[in-house]
């Protein structure tokens, strides 16, 4: 179990590598109000003088420490190791420097501290300590800032907020364990550290409380109810320890010279405990707890990394490789949409939406339900009264009293029926131009991620196809008025289903015989001009000229016979609109596929290379964006980092976890 803890140390250093955090790796996190001891502690696990020091916040950012156990000097002599001392230490952001001196490191991490913050603020930027010794068990320990309340100097007033979020982004990982530091000499039950561990931890599973100062605490008085757990009981145990005093620490008294006072002490004051706490003690309970917790994790880490690296790898392979033959790739990536294009008018496109029809679905529901459903709402006589029909077959007569009903008057008013049915026609060519737009978004949406690494190319092959789409629109609206007209330029009355007019005339006259005796009411019936004056031009823009000084009739009853005219004419009107609503219904969609959609679906590949694959616009079109190529190295450095993980854990066997 002791190659645990390096492993997750070499672990920590590949992740650090691609500066990521999506794994919460095994760690003990020191926490403790401000000048509770936390540097004292950690001094006394190293065994030598390496924090800074002073009043106030000391630590003002993430101090992430690496405690690695070496065989001593004159072992690696023997070895012939090329590092000639016996301990050293190194920082991430100093490649390939090592430290000898320790006062070097303090004044490194002070350094350090001070390039990222200003006076006395804090930020949440770590800085990565890994010292080598033969006097330490190894460990991997994150010192934070301590707890503070009132802001000093420059720092915000929101200081006490800010260092309590950081600690709580450490301590909030479940895989770190929690070292709560709090001084002797101050209430426990008031403690912020402890505070803090509970709100993350509240079963206590994954927290230690280290009691710091034993040595100041009022005459008279011990911590040893405190130690047993008797006044707030720690799951994972209270171990005390005696710090250096100031006194210590200006006359620069050796750390070993320190741990022999410790436990002398201990044994004077709690020698039923002097065997449980102390500086030792603590490390190798550290050590101890620290395996332990690595190798509960482990499993669930190892998934962790092999679910990431398959990630990673999708996202990796979505990007593409940077691009060395400009021409295939533009001729891929152009044939691409233009079968994807053609597959999602077809139906057979791979991604198929649910939530709404799309592509060719959409183009047969605009024309079968909304082309076809609105001209079957067409009424035949719309806008068609018994005057306008009447006032067609006088203006048809010219001054002569008619004797049948004019063909010319049909002729008139069945043109201005069928003309109603071009406006829902050539809105119909819009809705399927509007439909062939949205493909091109839709393409662009699902397509390969070939061509969104491309916006230029992209852009430009949306402007072709919409410039393909706009040149063949005015072409098909123009076959469609067409359509229209045709019917308009000749009114086929021998269509074999169009019903002929003498029979029209004979059913008229039949059903009104049945009603009452029609060729009486015709022998003796007088014109309206005899009865009853002037007659109204009917629909007629021109007004009546009164010749009499009597009042002339707004509206009359019809006649039998001008009933039987217009009855006859509405049913001619609306026999023949059905038969050229019936041709314009299945007319209008064949012309609107074989000149618009057809055509696009024919030429859109080689109006695509023809526009596009030009040796001038090759590079200029294959420049990717400055996000893709920036996000396909930083996947590329993470999955090498998740690879060197995998191999990294993948050497762990079943007999280093028990």
């Amino acid at each position: 179990m002791e190659t645990l803890i390096p492993i997750i140390n070499r672990l920590q250093e590949v992740f650090l590598t691609v500066g990521a955090e999506i794994i919460q790796l095994p760690q003990i996190t020191v926490v403790g109000s401000q000048s509770s001891g936390k540097s004292s502690v950690l001094e006394s696990l190293v065994g030598r003088d390496f924090l800074p020091r002073g009043s106030g916040i000391v630590t003002r950012r993430p101090l992430v420490l690496q405690l690695v156990n070496v065989p001593s000097l004159e072992e690696r002599r023997k070895q012939d190791n090329g590092i000639k001392a016996e301990e050293w230490g190194t920082f991430l952001h100093c490649k390939n420097q090592i430290f000898t001196d320790f006062n070097d490191i303090r004044k490194e991490i002070e350094e350090e501290t001070a390039r990222s913050t200003n006076n006395k603020g804090i930020s949440p930027e770590p800085i990565y300590l890994k010292i080598y010794s033969p006097n330490v068990l190894s460990l991997t320990l994150v010192d934070l800032p301590g707890i503070t309340k009132v802001p000093v100097g420059d720092q915000p007033e929101d200081i006490e907020t800010q260092v309590q979020e950081m600690i709580l982004s450490y301590i909030s990982n479940p895989n770190s364990l929690i070292l709560c530091v709090s001084p002797a000499n101050s209430d426990l039950a008031t403690s912020d550290a402890l505070k803090l561990a509970r709100e993350v931890d509240p079963d206590g599973h994954r927290t230690l409380l280290v009691v710091s100062k034993l040595d100041l605490m009022d005459a008279g008085t011990d911590a040893l109810e405190v130690l047993l757990g008797r006044v707030i009981p720690v799951r994972l145990g209270i171990i005390g320890v005696v710090n250096r005093s100031q006194h210590d620490l200006n006359t620069q008294k050796s750390l070993t010279d320190s741990s022999k006072d410790e436990q002398a002490f201990l044994q004077r004051h709690y020698p039923s405990l002097a065997s449980r706490c102390g500086s030792r003690y603590l490390a190798r309970t550290l050590s101890r707890l620290l395996m332990h917790h690595i190798r509960d994790c482990l499993p669930e880490l190892k998934t962790r990394v092999t679910v990431l690296n398959s990630q990673y790898q999708t996202r990796l392979n979505s990007y593409g490789q940077p691009v060395e033959d400009h021409s295939a790739t533009l001729l891929q990536i152009v044939t691409k949409f233009a079968t994807d294009y053609c597959s999602t008018i077809e139906g057979t496109a791979r991604h198929i939406q649910t939530s709404e029809l799309c592509g060719g679905a959409r183009i047969c529901y605009i024309f079968h339900e909304t082309f076809g459903r609105t001209l079957q709402s067409i009424d035949p006589l719309g806008g068609l009264t018994e005057l306008d029909i009447l006032t067609a077959i006088r203006n048809a007569t010219g001054p002569r009293p008619a004797l049948f009903v004019p063909e010319v008057s049909f002729e008139l008013l069945v043109k201005k029926q069928i003309k109603r049915l071009e406006e829902p026609s050539m809105r119909c060519v819009e809705l399927v131009h509007e439909e062939l737009q949205r493909i091109i978004q839709h393409c662009s949406a699902y397509s390969t991620q070939e061509l969104l690494r491309f916006p230029k190319l992209h852009d430009s092959i949306v402007e072709v196809v919409t410039s393909l789409l706009r040149k063949r629109l005015p072409i098909t609206n123009e076959m469609v008025h067409n359509l229209v007209a045709i019917e308009l330029a000749y009114i086929n009355t021998k269509h074999p289903d169009f019903t002929d007019a003498a029979q029209v005339s004979a059913s008229v006259n039949s059903q009104q015989a049945e009603t009452g005796d029609a060729g009486k009411r015709w022998k003796n019936e007088k014109m309206p001009s005899e009865e009853k004056g002037p007659v109204p031009a009917f629909g007629s823009p021109i007004k009546a000229v009164n010749l009499l000084d009597t009042a002339v009739p707004v509206s009359r009853k019809l006649s039998t016979r001008e009933q039987r005219d217009c009855e006859v004419i509405q049913r001619l009107i609306i026999c023949y609109f059905l038969i050229v609503r019936k041709s314009i219904q299945d007319s209008v969609p064949k012309t609107v596929m074989h000149f618009l959609v057809n055509f696009v679906k024919e030429h859109l590949q080689s109006e695509l290379v023809g526009q596009l694959y030009k040796q001038p616009l090759l590079h200029e079109l294959l420049i990717e964006s400055q996000d893709t190529a920036q996000q396909r190295t930083e996947v590329a450095h993470m999955l090498e980092a998740l690879k060197k993980a995998s191999n990294i854990i993948s050497e762990i066997r079943e007999t280093h976890l028990w």
